[in-house]
């Protein structure tokens, strides 16, 4: 006969399954908000029945259930939606740092506006025309002056504006090197917790997810493999080379490069260039987006001050008609040679060293607007005047030179060009970050449709749970109405 207090058993272990389950769900809904949490399932498993009780047990075929266990306790997240999420990461993370550097450039460069350099050069153009006009008038003298020295400010001041960004991003740099190292220092310590209960039967699923999460941010500064290894650990690559294994990791450091002035990244020591992701984008930004614009601005700069300067020198001033001399003034110089020599000729050798002649700062009359005439005083001669406000329309040659034009071209086709690329790699940007997005939130959405806590079906799951729970208790509390009677009331005949 089977055994009088098996059912306590059953029922016993039934409460102790079906209260597994109610902590694992309420783990869960505690952990709704939990970043880069993964939902929790009890897995339940009959255990081993016995052979049925009797005399001859081979008469009666079949085995005696003996309840319920919790079998394990099992995170619900799906490998492949990990690694197709980080793949998608890396690519968002490329676009948003061009994305952030070409939307700081624009704003600099503040084209097409009234304050930008092609307005204050338009305006530069028109008041030497307006010069023409009478050359011999102080305000329009005055105008040109104003003008031409807002021309030199907004080229010094949205050169100084775009080496902020570039010091900026080499800041970035550092800042997100420190970042991947330290995120390598605390995977190699979630793989020694892990391996150091894993050996001993445990799930550790909360390590698990911290580790998950950890490897996800990684995954959007560069590109990252992550493999299994032994006792739950995780190995992790950076491009191929080895980042993470097991309880240790390589240091990743920017190194200021002596030559460039600008940091360098390294991976355990040996250089290292990333190809994709945050970082990626961001040293892309640094040494070839701003540095181009930079670049173009001072050949921009070069030619412009070039072209009016020899115009200048070879006009007539106020100044040299009334007394009889040629002063042979530049119209801009050189900042940096200014300083050393106040009497410099040298021209500006880049946007930011373009600044007014003194001469002409102190005195209007220097501004040379006439050209020289072998017969006549030039009074009233407006050539010099016409000839520098037809600069703006006149076609550069193309040269190989550092500060010649890559292509024929005026001035001001030149300057559009670089604004125009300029808009449209934004555009470009902008367009790849918002499908990396999308992208990005697609694969999310079908890893918190696997991984993500619902509280509705938490609460759904919680009052199925709760009903086992309240079945099993009965069925202990029948229990031990059956064995009361047993025990109590069997025996007693006659009593």
């Amino acid at each position: 006969m089977r055994s009088t207090f098996h059912g306590i058993e059953v029922s016993k272990r039934g409460l102790f399954a079906q209260q597994s389950a109610l902590n694992t769900t309420g783990h869960n809904i505690a952990n709704a908000n939990t970043e880069g949490y993964s939902r929790q399932r009890v897995n339940m498993q009959a255990t081993t029945g016995l052979p049925y009780v009797g005399m001859f047990q081979t008469i009666e075929p079949g085995l005696l259930g003996t309840g319920v266990q919790a079998d394990s306790i099992q995170r619900l997240r799906e490998e492949f939606l990990d690694i197709q999420y980080r793949n998608e990461y890396k690519r968002q993370g490329y676009w948003d740092a061009r994305t952030e550097t070409l939307e700081k450039v624009e704003g600099i460069m503040n084209e097409p506006s009234d304050t930008g350099l092609q307005k204050v050069m338009d305006q530069m153009w028109q008041a030497w025309q307006d010069l023409a006009k009478d050359p011999t008038d102080t305000s329009a003298r005055a105008v040109v002056r104003e003008r031409s020295k807002a021309v030199a400010d907004t080229f010094n001041t949205t050169y100084k504006h775009l080496q902020e960004v570039q010091t900026d991003l080499d800041n970035v740099v550092n800042v997100k090197a420190m970042e991947i190292n330290s995120i390598g220092q605390q995977l190699a310590s979630l793989n020694n917790q892990i391996s150091n209960v894993v050996p001993h039967g445990y799930q550790p699923n909360d390590l698990y997810d911290q580790r998950d999460v950890l490897l996800d941010k990684l995954s959007k500064l560069v590109d990252i493999k992550a493999t299994q290894s032994t006792a739950g650990m995780v190995n992790v690559t950076i491009e191929g080379r080895d980042f993470v294994t097991g309880i240790t990791s390589q240091p990743f450091a920017a190194v200021q490069n002596p030559l460039t002035g600008v940091s360098d990244l390294t991976l355990g020591g040996a250089a290292f260039t990333p190809t994709s992701g945050y970082m990626a984008g961001t040293l892309e930004s640094r040494d070839q987006i701003v540095p181009n614009i930079l670049k173009r601005l001072d050949v921009l700069a070069v030619n412009l001050t070039k072209e009016i300067n020899d115009i200048h020198r070879a006009g007539v001033s106020l100044s040299d008609i009334n007394n009889g001399t040629v002063q042979d003034l530049p119209f801009f110089v050189d900042t940096t040679a200014l300083a050393g020599n106040a009497a410099t000729k040298d021209y500006p050798k880049g946007a930011l060293n373009i600044t007014i002649n003194p001469e002409i700062t102190k005195s209007l009359d220097a501004i040379a607007a006439a050209k020289p005439e072998a017969t006549s005083t030039p009074v009233g001669n407006n050539e010099t005047a016409l000839a520098i406000s037809s600069i703006k329309f006149k076609v550069l040659a193309a040269g190989t030179g550092p500060n010649d034009l890559a292509e024929s071209s005026t001035l001001d086709n030149y300057y559009r060009y670089t604004i125009s690329q300029l808009g449209v790699d934004a555009q470009e940007a902008t367009r790849n970050q918002a499908n990396s997005e999308m992208l990005v939130g697609t694969v999310d959405n079908q890893r918190q449709s696997v991984s993500g806590v619902s509280i509705d079906d938490e609460m759904a799951e919680m009052v199925k749970y709760q009903h086992a729970y309240s079945a099993s208790a009965r069925v202990m509390t029948s229990m031990d109405e059956i064995l009361d009677k047993v025990i109590n009331g069997m025996g007693r005949v006659g009593l």
